[in-house]
Formats: structure tokens, sequence, C-alpha cells
């Protein structure tokens, strides 16, 4: 498991941009996958993306493809959540999660990932 610290996030009107960001503990070994998920209240947590840092090869959900871009920060145990076009339906906790993984098939799926950052609000108001 590694240490991962969240930042970020915060209010934001319809339309508009938030980025939240992680930096994580990781050591000179590049093979993780580092994720963001999201929890709205009554909703289960959703894997919204996903980056594997040795070839910064990234996937992403249906609901975000398009306004989401996930990237690798110049400290390379550092990610990034870019979001454009925010919807109310974006609101929730954002978590960072990571995980080791040799072949890099990064799933968005939390119970894959073993280290989880403390969350941080994201609210998008009309």
């Amino acid at each position: 498991q590694v240490r991962l610290v969240e930042s970020g996030g915060g209010c934001v009107q319809a339309g508009g941009s938030l980025k939240v960001s992680c930096q994580g503990g990781l050591n000179s070994n590049r093979n993780y996958c580092m994720a963001y998920f999201r929890q709205a209240p009554g909703k289960e947590r959703e894997g919204v993306a996903a980056i594997y840092i040795r070839d910064r090869s990234t996937t992403y959900d249906d609901s975000v493809k398009g306004r989401f871009t996930i990237s690798q920060g110049d400290v390379k145990s550092t990610v990034h959540l870019q979001m454009n076009n925010l919807t109310s339906e974006d609101t929730a906790v954002y978590y960072c999660a990571a995980v080791f993984s040799m072949d890099g098939s990064c799933r968005r799926v939390a119970s894959a990932y073993n280290s989880w950052g403390q969350g941080t609000q994201v609210t998008v108001f009309s």
C-alpha cells in the first residue's frame, strides 16, 4: 500500500471546470495503476478514469469521456484529473486510488485497488 494525498475539488457552476490532484508515495517502480473514483450520496463508488504510470495509457468511463482528462504530473507519482463541462451529475466525493500492476490492465473497479486517498468533495450547482 501507498499513501495518497488529494487536493483540489470545490464548488463550480454547471458548465465549469475543476481539477483534482493526487500525490502518491510511490517508489521508483513505475508499474502502478492510479485511478479516480467517485461516490455520490446513496450511490456506489464508480471508477471514472485510470492511468498506467509506466506508459501513461488511460481509460475512461463513458459518462466522462471527452470531458475528463487524467494525466501524470511533472512529479511521476502525481496524477491530475481535469474535469470540464461539469454537470450536477458529477457532484460526488472523488477518491484517488493506486495499485501495483505488472501488465498495465488498470480496471476501474474499486476492489482492484489497495491504496486510497482521503477523498475530496466536488459540487456542481445550476
